[in-house]
């Protein structure tokens, strides 16, 4: 079976049915998920509505981009250090 990615709209409206006093196996099982999916859902979205949702994702990816950006240019700042020190450009 293919992993399926869900919408934060999906989650947040599977988190509310469990809410609303239906079992997490239960909701699981109809979306094709574990229990334990849900209660990860539900342990992150909780509280929230779909813009909230959407705007943390992208928080999340553009976090993503801006650590790897730095780790890039930290890397680049060690390989120059190296060459500067290798050929005795170093005061």
């Amino acid at each position: 079976m293919k992993n399926r990615e869900f919408t934060e709209e999906e989650k947040i409206a599977a988190i509310r049915q469990v809410e609303a006093g239906r079992a997490a196996a239960e909701v699981g099982r109809e979306l094709g998920v574990s229990k334990h999916a849900v209660y990860a859902w539900k342990a992150k979205y909780r509280g929230m509505d779909a813009n909230e949702a959407r705007r943390l994702r992208q928080l999340e990816e553009e976090n993503r981009r801006l650590k790897a950006l730095v780790a890039n240019l930290s890397l680049n700042q060690e390989v120059l250090k190296a060459v500067i020190e290798k050929n005795g450009w170093s005061p």
